[in-house]
Parts: C-alpha cells; structure tokens; sequence
C-alpha cells in the first residue's frame, strides 16, 4: 500500500509509523502536493526503509532524468512517459479508463483521479484486472470508510492514496492515515 503525495519528512515518518508499505512523492507536476527535488531527497532521507516513489506526469526528458538522480525505488509515469534507460528503478505505469494496458512496466496503478479523489471506474478495473501480466494497484477516490470495500471487490495488488487521507491538499491527517492503513491491511491477503 502506498500513500502518495507526500510533501513533509514528518508525513513521510507518520507513514511509515502507520505501517504503509511505501511512499510517493510528486514531482513535475501541476499537483499541489508537488515538491523540488531537494525537499524529495529530504523526504526519502526521512525514511530509507521504505519503498520510495516518485510520481510524475511530465513526459519531457530533462525531468525525467533529474527524478531519476534521487535513485528510487521506483518511478510512477503516464502510459506514454519514456523512463530512461539507465534508471535502476521500477516503472509503475498510470492507467485511466480509455488507455489500453502499456507494455514495458512492472506495475500498473489504475488511476483515472490523479489525486483529485474522483472514484475509481469498477467496470475498468475489473477489467484491467483481467488483463494484466503484473501486479495492478488500485487508486481514485479511496478513502479510510471505502478502502476495504474497494479491496474485496477488486482484489488489486495493492492500493494507493492521496487525497483520501488528508486534512488539505498534501497535508496527511494523522487519523486518517493510521485508519486507511488498518482497514486496508484488514482484508489485503
């Protein structure tokens, strides 16, 4: 499970303390929880245990190779983003409703909500689900009060959050994190 989003190394500690399995940090992006690469070196460096993610929409090159100078554990890009080569890290593909399955990932996370907090389309997933050679994650509009739902329902490999967790826009509510954490493990399997 991933809470993404991130933008202080005192959220990234409450994270990992909450028991998440991994965090993302957004960068190059019109997102409001974007950060500079400087403040997502300090957020890593806050918690080197963890799966460390950066999560971007851009698809210019430059970027890409900058995200890619913090090492990751993996890189969360578009359908269409070409990480480079030489990057040691995973590539976590995005994927909407209307976007066929792209090769070359070794993750696929359905999210049509880019962290707005817009519902998940169910008849997508189910579909994805179907579909995939590699472990799909659930993202869009989770929250601590639908997460398991969600989970029994899809049976996804794991699950991703942002908004759903989180007092204003990347500032993560400590209640609300500890509970999507422990309703989400509850039923992962």
């Amino acid at each position: 499970m991933k809470i993404c989003g991130i933008t202080t190394p005192d959220d990234a500690r409450l994270v990992e303390a909450a028991g998440a399995d991994a965090i993302g940090v957004v960068l190059y992006s019109a997102s409001p929880r974007c950060v500079s690469l400087r403040k997502a070196r300090e957020i890593f460096d806050a918690v080197p245990a963890m799966t460390r993610v950066c999560v971007t929409h851009t698809e210019i090159q430059s970027d890409l190779e900058a995200i890619c100078t913090l090492r990751p554990d993996a890189v969360q890009v578009t359908c269409r983003a070409a990480v480079p080569v030489h990057s040691r890290s995973r590539v976590f593909r995005m994927i909407q409703p209307g976007e066929e399955i792209p090769a070359g990932s070794d993750a696929l996370f359905i999210d049509g909500s880019r962290g707005s907090g817009r519902p998940y389309d169910k008849r997508y997933a189910a579909d994805v689900m179907r579909s995939a050679r590699v472990p799909v994650f659930l993202a869009g509009g989770l929250t601590p009060d639908n997460v398991a739902a969600a989970i029994l329902a899809v049976r996804p490999s794991g699950v991703d959050v942002a908004s759903g967790v989180e007092s204003a826009p990347g500032r993560k509510d400590p209640d609300k994190v500890r509970s999507f954490v422990d309703h989400a493990k509850g039923v992962m399997k």
